[in-house]
């Protein structure tokens, strides 16, 4: 059996040492810890993540394709887990911690919408079947590009949650271009006041102006190694409160970077082949298998691949524009070179007339597409 398909029951996690004893701060996901007097609170935050694993023995996908994504769906775990963080934002916010006596509500919904059958939003199957679009077959392996772009498609039919997804393509966010996204099919009344509120049961009716942002931004930090001049702007990342972390790899995985600690990324791995879960008679989901309760797993941060995709969620306007803010005093600070710039209008040697029009993210598609033909290509080639 290949390394990278072992069994939970194998226990692969026994030889992870426990996470270091460091005076250096610990970063998680836009949360600042001590490993020396926080830990306890540390290993709960990382253990409340949702951990995305290979699953096998599900409802095949298309009817009669895999019944297990075991060797090809560690990107589209990776996918899964970054987008469940976003709704775990979005719905009963960033503090919320697991308790597995306490396993209902909301967090159950934002669980359900990621189970292995085909009715579930961002579940496997769906993933797998819509990459077709992007000229993924099923059972192929995704980049982080392909990924970012099939779970963006799939976020409109997510009423519940109500977000806009935007994927910046050409290393810039462009802040006209959410403002109108995160606008578009809002409303004035309460009920999408709530709705924006939905966590705290409050209505803001000022959040009934703006959809909660989840924000994709794929990037190429490097040839075959991550050059280290966006080392630190990469650490800076899991630090914004709006962080989301990161989905990568390195050669022959794919990983879920949730934060750092000195010069270690900290990631979930989707390595491990677990049995697929149904939902009980009564709807319960047995859900210990989606946190890891194993010590986090640490990677130098040299040893990342250099394509990735980083995610960050704003959940309102001003949200938005603070994180804008943060970005662009990193990018003056010195030190440390941009991973992306934030622009308030598309740069003209960026508009196509031929592609652009006005309809949200309609361009983008078809711009990003372009620019990563090529390097989704060899991110996957190194991958294999």
């Amino acid at each position: 059996m290949d390394a990278a398909t072992l069994t939970y029951d194998t226990l692969r996690f026994a030889d992870t040492p426990d996470f270091p004893e460091t005076a250096e701060p610990v970063w998680v996901l836009g949360r600042k810890y001590s490993a020396l007097t926080e830990k306890e609170q540390l290993l709960n935050d990382i253990t409340s993540r949702l951990w995305f694993t290979y699953r096998r023995n599900f409802p095949a996908i298309g009817g009669t394709g895999p019944t297990s994504d075991t060797g090809w769906g560690c990107m589209l775990r990776c996918g899964q887990m970054i987008f469940a963080q976003a709704l775990l934002c979005r719905h009963i916010g960033r503090d919320w911690r697991w308790d597995k006596q306490k396993s209902q509500g909301e967090y159950l919904n934002i669980l359900t919408a990621f189970l292995d059958k085909k009715d579930s939003y961002y579940s496997i199957h769906q993933i797998a079947q819509m990459g077709v679009g992007e000229g993924k077959c099923i059972g192929q392996w995704y980049g982080p590009n392909t990924v970012a772009q099939v779970l963006r498609k799939l976020a409109v039919f997510d009423q519940w949650s109500s977000i806009a997804v935007h994927i910046a393509m050409d290393n810039t966010v462009v802040m006209d271009e959410i403002r109108r996204l995160c606008r578009a099919g809002t409303n004035e009344s309460s009920e999408a006041g709530a709705l924006c509120n939905g966590y705290t049961g409050v209505s803001d009716p000022s959040c009934s102006l703006w959809k909660p942002l989840v924000l994709l931004i794929p990037l190429r930090l490097g040839l075959s190694d991550i050059n280290e001049a966006y080392i630190e702007t990469l650490k800076h990342c899991f630090m914004v409160p709006q962080s989301l972390g990161v989905i990568g790899g390195r050669p022959n995985s794919a990983h879920y970077f949730i934060g750092y600690v000195g010069d270690e990324l900290i990631y979930l791995d989707p390595h491990t082949t677990q049995l697929a879960v149904e939902p009980s008679d009564c709807c319960f989901v047995e859900d210990e298998s989606f946190h890891c309760q194993h010590p986090p797993c640490r990677m130098h941060v040299s040893e990342i691949d250099p394509s990735i995709a980083v995610g960050f969620f704003c959940r309102s306007q001003e949200d938005f524009e603070d994180w804008c803010q943060q970005i662009k005093k990193l990018s003056l600070s010195g030190g440390a070179l941009p991973m992306f710039e934030v622009v308030d209008q598309l740069p003209l040697h960026l508009s196509n007339p031929d592609v652009l029009n006005l309809t949200p993210d309609s361009s983008d598609a078809d711009r990003l597409d372009r620019f990563f033909d090529s390097e989704d290509e060899e991110f996957e080639i190194l991958s294999l």
